[in-house]
């Protein structure tokens, strides 16, 4: 094995120790913090590579945390277990130079108990305040100052973020990964486990046993992944979650060999484009290939476009289409409906994003939305961090038709 691959090892493991001692304490607090939110933790940390103890702070709300009310506590363990002053960017170094060491502490740079700097050290407050040691505020501070105590990242819609948070929020997004839909392959394979006996195969291994069946062959279905195709609507309307779509949507044709589109007066084809570049390259090329971005809206006229030049050539049959669009449409409603029900008879489900939906009492009273209701499988929001694991939920687990839901 290499070194840097012992080095990745070890890091990981120091990651999963420090998670897991972290959650811990903030579970012997009252907050019901599970072996999976802890791993969680630990798979964030190692993705996003925070170099402050700010960006580790909010990192661990999002990931650890289920309740607003448990944000004061977690402020004080935060403060007592980090001290305001871990640096994973210095621990992956040190780990990196001697893979040998386990468990490096991560209060190694705190002064002596004897040093007249101890006392400070270790009754720093908690990360709003937290400065390093020359007594300059730390940079990543200033996600926690423009954040309202009362406001949960994980819940909070994108558009009320700075651009802070949605610097924390796009790199997890375009790291976090993603699990495709399967379906049943046509073909079944060998296996031990299998539910259908293979009588062929069975009786010729009987030859080699004297003609006694001796050994059952078995085979079973197999599972292949589904297509996944999605389409943003990047007008006017819908610009302040565009950019976050746009970074999931580059994870998912890396990591799912998705197609990907995006509408505002026409359709525009981004697949190629999201493979190739990197994600502020994309983005500006996107800029530049999508004229019409932050425009009006055409949904039936970009849907059927979308049927008309890609759908029927395979690429919408049997797939799991994802629409990200609040429905607002300057064009026929009528158009809606009709492309949407040519789109049902070629697409396996139909999942429809809609961050308005997240609303007290949302109602699809909005005409393009209203048009297409008939024809969604499942409805979610995907207006915030959370919402938008649930749409990644909600793409992993379409294996069937069902009627309309609300995530």
């Amino acid at each position: 094995m290499r070194a840097a691959d012992i080095a990745t090892r070890d890091f990981d493991m120091v990651l999963a120790e420090i998670a897991a001692a972290f959650g811990h304490a903030l579970h012997a607090r009252g907050i019901p913090v599970s072996p999976e939110r802890s791993a969680r933790f630990a798979e964030c940390l190692n993705l996003a590579s925070p170099t402050t103890s700010h960006q580790v702070y909010w990192v661990g709300r999002v990931t650890l945390l289920s309740a607003q009310a448990q944000i004061p506590i977690y402020d004080d363990a935060f403060n007592m277990y980090f001290n305001g002053e871990m640096s994973l960017s210095d621990l992956r170094s040190e780990v990196e130079i001697e893979p040998s060491s386990a468990t490096p502490s991560v209060t190694e740079d705190s002064p002596d108990p004897g040093d007249e700097g101890s006392s400070s050290a270790r009754t720093s407050p908690s990360p709003s305040a937290a400065r390093d040691a020359s007594g300059e505020r730390d940079d990543g501070n200033s996600i926690r100052a423009k954040a309202s105590s009362d406001e949960y990242l994980l819940e909070r819609d994108f558009a009320a973020c700075s651009e802070e948070e949605l610097a924390l929020i796009r790199q997890l997004v375009d790291r976090l990964p993603l699990s495709p839909p399967m379906r049943k392959a046509r073909r079944e394979r060998r296996h031990h486990r299998g539910t259908r006996l293979d009588i062929r195969a069975t009786l010729r291994r009987a030859h080699r046993t004297g003609g006694e069946p001796l050994h059952l062959v078995r085979r079973r279905t197999t599972t292949t992944p589904r297509r996944v195709v999605l389409i943003a609507d990047v007008s006017g309307s819908m610009e302040p979650y565009a950019r976050i779509y746009l970074h999931l949507m580059r994870g998912a044709v890396r990591a799912l060999g998705a197609e990907c589109f995006v509408f505002s007066t026409r359709l525009t084809r981004l697949t190629r484009l999201l493979a190739n570049d990197s994600v502020d390259t994309a983005y500006a090329r996107v800029g530049r290939t999508a004229t019409d971005w932050s425009g009006g809206t055409l949904i039936g006229s970009a849907l059927s476009t979308f049927i008309d030049e890609h759908g029927r050539r395979g690429i919408a049959r049997g797939a799991v289409v994802v629409v990200v669009s609040d429905g607002w449409d300057t064009g026929n409603p009528d158009d809606v409906g009709l492309a949407m029900s040519r789109l049902a008879r070629m697409a396996h489900h139909i999942i429809w994003v809609n961050p308005r939906s997240s609303s007290v009492g949302f109602q699809p009273l909005v005409r393009g939305m209203a048009a297409a209701m008939p024809y969604v499988d499942t409805l979610v929001s995907g207006h915030s961090l959370g919402a938008l694991q649930k749409v990644m939920d909600a793409v992993a687990a379409a294996t069937e038709r069902r009627q309309p839901s609300y995530v």
